[in-house]
């Protein structure tokens, strides 16, 4: 193999690989916005009898803030396998 042709084959592998970090990035950055934020909005602006219980709505932003850790971590740990 030429190394026109490794140093192609580089790049393509390179590019593959934070194409799958940003889309798993992306992914933690909704989890936070949906699961993370919005609730906490939600119940601010909620009025009435009908409003969730605020350590559930706390107990779920929690989760989410945790997954969406993972996830952008797991992103991060993908991009450690560029190759130079």
């Amino acid at each position: 193999m030429s190394d026109d042709a490794e140093a192609r084959d580089k790049l393509v592998a390179n590019e593959r690989r934070k194409l799958s970090a940003t889309y798993l990035n992306g992914l933690a950055v909704a989890v936070f916005a949906v699961g993370g934020f919005a609730p906490f909005i939600s119940t601010v602006l909620a009025s009435g009898g009908g409003a969730q219980s605020p350590l559930l709505v706390l107990a779920v932003m929690a989760v989410c803030w945790i997954v969406s850790g993972a996830i952008h971590s797991a992103a991060r740990v993908s991009l450690k396998g560029l190759q130079p």
